[in-house]
């Protein structure tokens, strides 16, 4: 093929047909860069320092963003992976600091913070005194940067928790804040978002208090910058962050070498599932394959994998590969797929409702508990010199490692001694490492603006490189693959955050209110949700009302929420026979996957838990590998309280609204290691969670629905399996994941006496997804009809209605019905 004679990552994936095909690969050519003069007001050193590091002058969307900047307007940037956005902040930003103010730098990941406090250093300019405040700063680092440091970066949980409650004594830094930038905004969605975007507003009031005496009020303190990957109305997404207007930029003036796009769908396997049907090889064993055979002609590779032990799995069956074919075929590249390393991954317990069990890991989550060592990094001998070779050229990156391992990694691979990488998304962002040659996506990421930050780590050193997204058995994944016009072309999609979510706000207004007397001129920073939050506060006892104000009852208001999840503490993941500290869960998930029973994995190893005390938050674990992986299984009633919003389809209904979702895990089910079929269930006794949130739902009319049962459909296999696809393509019209919602569905629904299928934020209060999906319901549920319609099995598969996550074993299930539920429900809709 000539395109992968062009492409040597490209044609060393093509060249053995055994590892598989790609359905499609899209060449996106080059794209040659448009370079600008310096701004005229940047200093001579700054230049100078930028020249040194080989930038000879910025390119069009980095000068327009930091004149912007500089001018004293919010700017959002919103251009593409690898397209120099920081240039286009540190440009005033260090300007600015020369002046004698102070800038902040937010970001989502400490490593992240790293990175750029690393590049900071790198410039060598005199007077630019930065440090970072985050969960690995010793008090120390912390106590130097409050006295010395002019350009401080930290996350938003360092900001939520230790610098605006304290903010008194770091006046200092406030009263000259000049600049915030917030890197990497697309990431600020969901309940975190919303989260941050009061964070955001904490700010501007503190910021405002300590401005000296004749700034206070002053519009243009502090200026917004914000950075992120191409999102969907840039702007919209910067105010409803900062509660600011801001300046989009978004014409992006950077150069872009080849990339040879592709996407992988794996085989068919013998093994079968539920019902029979037949699974196809999983994401992350094509992922370990394709590394393996990557690494082994030192090609540098990322392998994005969805989960931490899934990335841990990855690494470690492309390292038992390469040390294979080292011991066995010498110096021969790799030529025989690497073992399946199962589906303990793509199976790992992320049910259909409420948190991820990564919830509360992510990587600037403060400390990190989970904290171990990451694999060695040494020479990186040829393949086949060495029976360790794999382990010397591939490792595993992800949260929970301490902070110098992170580090090393970075290092290694950004120099060569590691050629391989099997990471998290927490390597997604914009940590500096160049020369990539490949990327590989196991699985959909979520949002298009994460496919695309991910494939963008690809060809970072402008030579041709190759992206590819490898399918996995899911309704989304198989949709989008084999409709690459879809998958490729699609606009990235608009930011989705609520921050007036009383569940939000309320822990909000208590730390603001702990932080300075609220007042009524507050409340409007808050916007207009706030007051009757405020009253119901106040009313509860959490915040009294005096003459200067609103006051919180509680002194250390903000530790007593987080703002990844539910807030509590996580459950301690500890070695029965010695004590030790293996990991930690956040709560709600430790019902998912450190049940008892539940094989859980980290950092490779494998354990078996032997008990979970919800009460001590403790899961009592011993080592061992049983040879098989655990799939918890969860019951869901919803309650619906009230419509917020309804549209009539003929005689069907659309409606939005608040619900009550109780929650239980009830039983756990064995899955083969090598194939992921299941072969055992076990029931749990596990107390149910209760979730007050918004849902999408729609129901057909009785005569519908007697015109379906006529024709000999089982309506309630329809409904389920409507319920499964619909979840599944969400993410096609709403920045989530389908772990952020979850669903239910009945023949008659004892609320509405119909026929009705349920999809529900996965958060309290809402997460903006639901109601995203109602807005979109035409196209969303249009999609997810044309994506079971055009799956070849023949009474359903996971490809299209089956869930591996099924609290009720996938039955029943009715492919022929929901196709026939779907055609009567978008008979009725306007313009369909």
């Amino acid at each position: 093929m000539q395109a992968g004679a062009e492409n040597r990552a490209l044609g060393i994936l093509l060249d053995d047909a055994r590892a598989g095909r790609p359905v499609h690969v899209e060449h996106i050519p080059a794209r040659p860069g448009s370079a600008v003069p310096w701004p005229p007001w940047v200093p001579a050193e700054v230049v100078g320092a930028f020249a040194a590091r080989g930038i000879s002058a910025p390119w069009t969307h980095q000068a327009v963003a930091a004149s912007h900047a500089q001018a004293g307007r919010n700017v959002i940037i919103s251009t593409a992976a690898a397209s120099g956005k920081s240039l286009g902040y540190l440009l005033p930003a260090l300007t600015s600091v020369l002046a004698g103010d102070t800038v902040l730098y937010v970001t989502p990941t400490k490593a992240l913070a790293a990175d750029q406090l690393a590049s900071i250093q790198a410039l060598g300019l005199p007077g630019v005194q930065a440090a970072t405040v985050d969960g690995d700063s010793t008090r120390a680092e912390r106590d130097w940067a409050r006295s010395h440091a002019r350009y401080l970066l930290t996350t938003p949980d360092m900001l939520h928790r230790a610098l605006l409650p304290r903010h008194a004594r770091w006046s200092g830094f406030f009263s000259r804040l000049r600049f915030v930038i917030i890197d990497e905004c697309h990431g600020y969605r969901g309940v975190f978002g919303s989260h941050v975007a009061q964070v955001l507003r904490r700010l501007r009031r503190v910021v405002a208090y300590h401005a000296p005496p004749g700034e206070v009020g002053e519009p243009g303190r502090p200026v917004f910058v914000l950075a992120s990957a191409t999102v969907g109305a840039p702007g919209v997404c910067a105010r409803l962050l900062t509660g600011l207007d801001a300046v989009e930029v978004t014409a992006d003036g950077s150069p872009r070498g080849p990339l040879a796009f592709a996407l992988w769908e794996p085989p068919l396997t013998e093994a079968r599932g539920e019902a029979g049907a037949r699974l196809r090889r999983t994401a992350t064993a094509q992922a370990a394959d394709l590394l393996g055979r990557l690494v082994a002609e030192n090609v540098p590779t990322l392998a994005f994998i969805r989960s931490r032990r899934g990335a841990e799995a990855v690494a470690l069956a492309a390292r038992r590969s390469l040390d294979a074919h080292a011991r066995n075929a010498g110096h021969s590249p790799a030529t025989s797929p690497t073992p399946d390393v199962g589906h303990t991954p793509d199976t790992s317990p992320m049910p259909d409702a409420g948190h991820s069990p990564d919830a509360g890991h992510s990587p600037d989550a403060g400390h990190s508990p989970d904290a171990g060592h990451a694999p060695d990094v040494g020479p990186s001998p040829d393949a086949g010199q060495s029976p360790d070779a794999g382990h010397a050229k591939v490792a595993a990156y992800r949260s929970g490692y301490l902070p110098e391992d992170r580090r090393r990694l970075e290092a290694a691979l950004s120099d060569g001694r590691l050629v391989g990488l099997a990471t998290t998304t927490a390597l997604e962002l914009g940590v500096n490492i160049t020369g990539l040659d490949a990327v590989l996506i196991a699985g959909w990421p979520g949002t298009w603006a994460s496919l695309w930050q991910q494939a963008g780590r690809a060809g970072r050193s402008g030579r041709s490189a190759a992206a590819v997204l490898i399918a996995r058995d899911d309704p989304l994944d198989t949709y989008l693959v084999r409709h690459p016009e879809i998958l490729l072309s699609h606009p990235v999609e608009a930011t989705v955050l609520d921050p007036a979510n009383p569940y939000v706000l309320a822990p909000h207004l208590c730390a603001a209110a702990a932080e300075l007397a609220l007042t009524e001129h507050d409340l409007e920073i808050f916007g207009p949700a706030a007051r009757q939050v405020v009253d119901d506060l106040t009313s509860s006892g959490r915040l009294r009302r005096r003459q200067a104000g609103w006051f919180s009852m509680r002194r250390n208001a903000a530790a007593a929420s987080g703002l990844r999840g539910a807030g509590l503490a996580p459950v301690r993941v500890v070695e029965e026979a010695t004590g030790r500290l293996v990991g930690t869960v956040d709560e709600p998930s430790a019902h998912l996957i450190v049940h008892e029973g539940a094989v859980y994995i980290h950092q490779g190893d494998s354990y078996l838990v032997r008990r979970l005390d919800l009460a001590d938050r403790v899961a009592l674990v011993e080592p061992g590998d049983p040879g098989y992986t655990t799939t918890a299984r969860d019951v869901t009633e919803v309650e619906l309280h009230g419509e917020l919003r309804q549209m009539s389809w003929g005689e069907a209904e659309i409606c939005f609204g608040e619900v009550q979702v109780t929650r239980q895990v009830v039983s756990f089910t064995r899955r083969r290691a090598d194939t992921g079929a299941p072969f055992g269930e076990t029931p749990l006794d596990l107390p149910p969670r209760q979730l007050r949130t918004r849902a999408v739902w729609w129901t057909v009319s009785a005569a519908q629905r007697d015109r379906l049962a006529a024709a000999g459909i089982d309506l309630g296999g329809a409904a389920h399996a409507v319920e499964h696809a619909s979840i599944g393509l969400l993410p096609l019209f709403a920045t989530c994941d389908r772990w952020d919602v979850g669903g239910a569905s009945a023949d008659l629904h004892p609320a509405t006496g119909r026929l009705t299928v349920v999809v529900y934020d996965g958060h309290d209060g809402g997460a903006g997804f639901a109601e995203r999906g109602f807005q979109a319901a035409p196209d969303w549920l249009g999609a997810t009809r044309q994506a079971i319609s055009s799956c070849d099995c023949e009474a359903g598969c996971p490809s299209c209605v089956q869930s591996p996550k099924c609290g009720a074993a996938n039955h029943p299930l009715s492919k022929r019905g929901a196709i026939a539920l779907l055609d009567i429900l978008l008979g009725g809709c306007p313009g369909v």
